[in-house]
């Protein structure tokens, strides 16, 4: 004997056991769509409060009137709102979005799903409609469209640089109008191509392009220069910046590629350069053509004294040298040897003594000899620092240096006035001047309220030969020995001076600190 069970059927309508009253209190408490019921001529025959929120009519002012007064005013004349109910009629929905109009004539834009009600037996009952506000959506869409267009006229509206997108892999996805002027091509022609095309044979043998790729894809971004080819094969020198780009979950989806014909600029500047050297090169013969004009005047003035006194003393071979005569070619002779000394500490190559010394004490061990510098008009003060670290100087050359300085500032106060010489420690910050290191320094200032110096000569004032005095009363080399001998013993000079506002002449020599070094340990 056989037994059966009996299985209940599966039910597939998730509503199937919900009562009508529980499925209408559900509906009517939906506030986010607007959920109703349509007689098949369009009437409404049902109303929930997310269709009240939406489009501000209660139920009671709306049940009973046809939908279509939802619609704008040209839809309506159209026919628009009957085309819905037939299409949803005729293929099971109808779907769209579009104006609709609210009760206080406010217009919103509405998603909207129209779906047709049937009997059991097939036959049109009526329509069942959802329709969402979705105006924040499509306004936000519209902003990012708009913007997205505006971007896309920005880049189109660039003519000076070529601005594209890359694949991942290098191929060229999007071009601008600035990317066809400098490149030559037109968007059709490089769309799906490999920007590689770009560079110049050697750089793609070498694997330059694929190397900026990954060069962009490890850091981010990367910045070069180089020479590009156009269509037409001519070259131009470019400015490239490739930046990568990636999606919210860190993946490469592509390059930006920015381009920039600089090649008038580069012309420029090499242009500049070539400019540049020619004027240094100009300005370095020119330097060298009076240096040895200098040199030769000079130099041509006492071998003339003194092949002028060997003559004389040829033509009387019988006779007794002449006191005068040998008097003034020694004099030529010391003058000629003097003024070789100057020329090669100008030219930092005069052999120097280097001990250490503290030049408060070479100061005042040269004091007689620099008070007969000056005459009872110029009246010399000393302010010498109460410490200061000694420093390695030739002590010979560094009273030849003083005794120049205190002369030029002698000869700049022709009625008198006073001369100052003065010394202090100072510690130099890293670029205070250009040419010494940071560090201590000994500071020997040498001033005068003289006439000054203007800019311009004041800027060539330890030139060798120049001088402002009248033709017989300088050389113009007392400055640059001082130039010279400074320069060689590490330290350089500084010079003030303004018309009518005197000069001041700094000298700046390095402090030894291996004797301090040495206590230290």
């Amino acid at each position: 004997m056989s037994t059966s069970s009996t299985v209940a059927p599966i039910t597939t309508n998730p509503w199937s056991n919900v009562s009508t009253e529980q499925f209408r209190l559900f509906l009517s408490s939906v506030t986010d769509y607007a959920v109703y019921m349509l007689s098949p001529e369009g009437i409404v025959n049902s109303w929930n409060a997310g269709a009240q929120r939406f489009k501000g009519y209660t139920a009671e002012e709306i049940i009973g009137q046809h939908f279509s007064k939802f619609y704008p005013a040209e839809d309506q004349e159209s026919g628009k709102p009957s085309r819905a109910l037939r299409i949803a009629a005729e293929q099971g929905k109808y779907e769209e979005e579009g104006w609709r109009v609210h009760k206080n004539g406010r217009r919103f834009w509405a998603s909207v799903v129209l779906d047709p009600i049937r009997d059991d037996a097939g036959q049109l009952i009526g329509f069942a409609k959802i329709t969402r506000d979705v105006t924040e959506r499509r306004q936000a869409q519209e902003a990012l469209r708009a913007s997205e267009e505006r971007f896309r006229l920005l880049v189109q509206g660039v003519t000076d640089y070529a601005i594209y997108m890359l694949s991942p892999s290098g191929q060229v996805t999007n071009w601008n109008q600035g990317a066809q002027r400098i490149k030559g091509y037109t968007e059709n022609e490089v769309l799906g191509t490999s920007f590689s095309r770009f560079y110049t044979p050697e750089d793609q043998e070498a694997g330059i392009p694929a190397a900026a790729l990954r060069k962009a894809a490890d850091d981010g971004r990367t910045e070069m220069e180089g020479w590009r080819v156009r269509k037409d094969g001519t070259r131009f020198w470019a400015h490239v910046i490739i930046d990568a780009i990636r999606n919210d979950m860190g993946d490469l989806i592509g390059f930006a590629k920015i381009t920039r014909d600089i090649t008038e600029r580069m012309e420029t500047a090499r242009a500049l350069e070539q400019a540049r050297e020619a004027l240094f090169q100009a300005q370095k013969m020119d330097a060298i053509g009076k240096l040895t004009g200098g040199i030769a005047h000079d130099f041509n003035n006492l071998l003339a004294v003194i092949v002028s006194g060997l003559e004389r003393l040829k033509s009387r071979p019988d006779d007794a040298p002449n006191p005068k005569v040998l008097a003034s070619m020694e004099r030529a002779a010391n003058r000629a040897s003097s003024l070789t000394e100057q020329l090669l500490a100008f030219a930092r190559k005069q052999p120097l003594k280097r001990e250490r010394h503290n030049l408060n004490e070479l100061l005042r061990t040269f004091d007689p000899v620099l008070q007969q510098v000056t005459d009872r008009t110029v009246r010399v003060h000393f302010n010498l620092a109460a410490t200061l670290g000694e420093v390695m100087v030739d002590a010979t050359q560094f009273e030849v240096a003083i005794l120049n300085l205190m002369t030029n500032s002698r000869d700049a106060m022709p009625k008198g006035g006073n001369l100052t010489v003065s010394t202090e420690e100072v510690i130099l910050r890293p670029g205070e001047i250009p040419s010494l290191p940071a560090g201590r320094y000994a500071k020997v200032t040498v001033s005068d309220d003289g006439d000054g110096m203007t800019a311009e000569v004041a800027a060539r004032a330890f030139e060798p030969f120049f001088t402002t005095k009248p033709v017989g009363e300088g050389t113009g080399m007392g400055l640059s020995q001082v130039f010279g001998f400074v320069k060689q013993s590490d330290g350089d000079l500084t010079i003030h001076s303004a018309p009518g506002q005197g000069t001041s002449i700094s000298v700046y020599l390095p402090v030894d600190n291996s004797l301090e070094s040495g206590k230290a340990e």
